[in-house]
This record gives C-alpha cells, structure tokens and sequence, in this order.
C-alpha cells in the first residue's frame, strides 16, 4: 500500500494557543495548498481525513474524502483554546510524562495514538487497492508513521510533520519503506 501522509495547511491560531481538537480554520488557502500537493500524489488515491476543519477543507479540496475521528488531533480538555503561558506548571507535568499524561478532561498522547493506530489497523485489513492519503494532523501522523516505521513510541515527537507537506510511507507484505518525508 502507497500512503500518504498530509498535515493540514498552517491553522488560524495565535502563537503560543493550546488548539489540540478546537476547531480552528486556516491561514492559508486549503486550495492553494491542494494545488501545490497534487503533483506530489498519485492520479488516484482513496482520500482519508479528520472531521476538523482544518484538516476536512484541505481534503475536501483534493477530492472526497471520508472523514474518521479517530483521526483528530489530541483533546487537550481544559487546556484547548488556552495560552501555554497560562497553563502554568502542569507543563511541567506533561514535559515529564509526555506520553501518559492527561490535561484535565482531555486525553493522553497514548490514548490519542491507540485511536490513530485502530484507524490504520482497519484500512490495512480493508487491503484498499490502490494509494491511499490521509490529511490529519502532527500527533496522528506522528502515531502512525512511527508504528510503521518501528520507532518506540518515546520517538514518534522527533516526527516532525509540517503543515501542508506530504510524506510517503510504502507498507508491503515484507516490510515498511519511507519513501520521503515532509514534501
């Protein structure tokens, strides 16, 4: 299977704001950045995404796609929508465990890439024919690129997926290929 792997275009949100799942839009053009990814991607390719709008715009832009929400981004709870520098000390606790820990009614990085991973298991199992694409956004793709790859889970944040690029990992019944990264 050729995947690709797409974070959405750069989000509408101020420096420094704890965004996670709050639902904010673009700023830039998710057609602008379609055109630029297109001659990146196959002709055809069944065409996957998260439901926020950041991420649906730009694959609504590249064709139809059907929209998971095991696809969204981490849910910072009482943290989304906040300045980091209003969290206070908790970051520390999140530095500290960045895996494990928890924000307030919210999920941890664990918990977010056992849904990003239970994704990726069942469109392997679905054995789709042709490339897939998926747009989503940095901690999913961290998630599934790093399980394919093999990285420990401690590595997958050295994964660092830009907005509007593409990266190409080939899964084949012999192995994981990363074709190129961050196009």
């Amino acid at each position: 299977m050729e995947l690709h792997l797409i974070r959405h275009p750069r989000p509408d949100v101020a420096h420094g704001v704890c965004y996670g799942q709050h639902d904010v839009g673009l700023a830039e053009s998710a057609e602008d950045c379609a055109t630029r990814l297109r001659p990146l991607l196959p002709a055809e390719f069944e065409l996957h995404a998260s439901p926020l709008q950041r991420a649906r715009l730009l694959a609504d832009a590249l064709g139809e796609p059907l929209l998971d929400e095991r696809l969204k981004e981490i849910h910072f709870g009482a943290w989304e929508g906040r300045l980091f520098d209003d969290i206070g000390s908790a970051i520390d606790d999140w530095a500290a465990d960045p895996l494990g820990f928890r924000a307030p009614g919210g999920e941890s990085a664990r918990e977010m890439a056992a849904r990003a991973l239970g994704w990726l298991n069942d469109l392997i199992l679905s054995r789709p024919p042709g490339p897939v694409a998926v747009v989503a956004h940095g901690g999913p793709l961290r998630a599934i690129a790093g399980h394919l790859l093999g990285l420990p889970a401690e590595r997958w944040l050295g994964l660092d997926f830009a907005c509007g690029h593409v990266t190409r990992i080939d899964v084949e019944s012999w192995g994981v290929v990363l074709k190129w990264f961050n196009r």
